[in-house]
């Protein structure tokens, strides 16, 4: 069925500082199942873009396979776009940054297209370190193929049609951080205020900034016991911190955490974000703290959502690569032939 997302209702509409609409932002109507946390996820992705005043056009969408790789579909209509190969949306990326750096890249993928036949490409293009917001739409089925268990579903989960799985679950979080990844959290599609924060600090990080989404499949996998659920989410949601995120620089100085207290991370472009502690001290740019927080998670069957692990200064693969200000797409001839004097000094060499 189609559907068209949740917008501002019969709230009049207002333009954002570069002069569009929140309905500039949206896609084509979805034909995902009603209730699919895919689909909320794309709302949240339209709110941030609009609140963050960001130009359709200067975005880029990359997808693979699956019911998660259609969500570009359903944002940002004016935005470019490619559908690669399942499994394949990292190395297409890679190749569309390499040529213009400029554009703002968001990916969206799914368990199956990352976690599975997909991994290789997941892992390669984190520790490259590629400007990308990989958005990770985590369900634990292959529901565009009537929900066989995909690589996160959890060990001993029942499904009606497939039997009992077998196998020990992939948690994307922690590939991420064994693979380096300079930007990794973690949230839930029923809640949506967190996932539009994650997604405005995602957009505002220099690197790869993975966001694991657990999104419920209600047609295949929204038995009240799976983890991928609406009821086991948000019985089982542990919030790390509440989380903000401020496109300008606010002056906090905090000497020590305690319970209740902020903590601010600036990111190289001035912007800021702010971590209010819930329960206990928690420092996301501590690598080996946020191993051990997903670790003690799994042990206790924790859905933690939050900011896990941040690492703001680590050179992207733009500056990694030396690439030039303008796009290599855009330089002409005159711009990449080598001059002739050079050319002298090269072929003398030879000799």
């Amino acid at each position: 069925m189609t559907q068209t997302l949740p917008m501002a209702g019969t709230v009049p509409q207002h333009t954002n500082t570069v002069g569009l609409e929140r309905k500039d932002y949206i896609g084509n109507p979805t034909t995902l199942c009603a209730g699919c946390g895919h689909n909320s996820i794309s709302s949240q992705i339209i709110a941030a873009c609009y609140e963050l005043n960001i130009i359709p056009e200067k975005v880029v969408k990359f997808s693979g396979i699956g019911c998660s790789s259609k969500s570009p579909t359903y944002f940002l209509n004016r935005a470019f776009g490619f559908n690669s190969l399942h499994g394949r949306m990292p190395s297409i990326a890679t190749g569309a940054m390499f040529a213009d750096h400029t554009l703002l890249a968001v990916g969206v993928s799914g368990d199956g297209d990352s976690a599975s036949i997909g991994m290789g490409q997941f892992k390669h293009v984190i520790r490259r370190n590629l400007d990308l917001v990989y958005i990770v739409e985590n369900n634990g089925v292959y529901g565009l193929t009537k929900g066989q268990f995909s690589a996160t579903a959890e060990l001993g989960l029942e499904l009606k049609k497939q039997g009992v799985n077998e196998y020990l679950p992939v948690d994307i979080c922690m590939e991420a951080l064994v693979s380096n990844a300079t930007f990794v959290a973690r949230s839930f599609a029923g809640n949506s205020k967190q996932v539009k924060e994650l997604i405005k600090a995602a957009i505002a990080h220099k690197g790869i900034a993975v966001l694991d989404i657990i999104s419920p499949c209600v047609t295949f996998n929204n038995k009240d016991d799976s983890h991928h659920s609406y009821a086991w989410g948000k019985a089982h949601e542990t919030p790390l911190h509440e989380f903000s995120y401020y496109p300008h620089r606010e002056e906090i100085t905090i000497p020590e955490m305690q319970p209740g207290d902020m903590r601010q991370v600036d990111m190289p472009d001035g912007s800021t974000i702010i971590l209010k502690n819930l329960e206990s001290s928690y420092d996301p740019t501590n690598r080996m703290e946020a191993l051990r927080k997903l670790e003690e998670a799994r042990v206790n069957n924790w859905l933690i959502t939050g900011l896990i692990y941040v690492e703001p200064q680590k050179a992207s693969f733009t500056e990694t690569m030396k690439l030039v200000d303008t796009p290599l797409n855009r330089l002409e001839e005159k711009d990449l032939r080598p001059a002739p004097e050079t050319m002298a000094k090269i072929n003398a060499m030879m000799f």
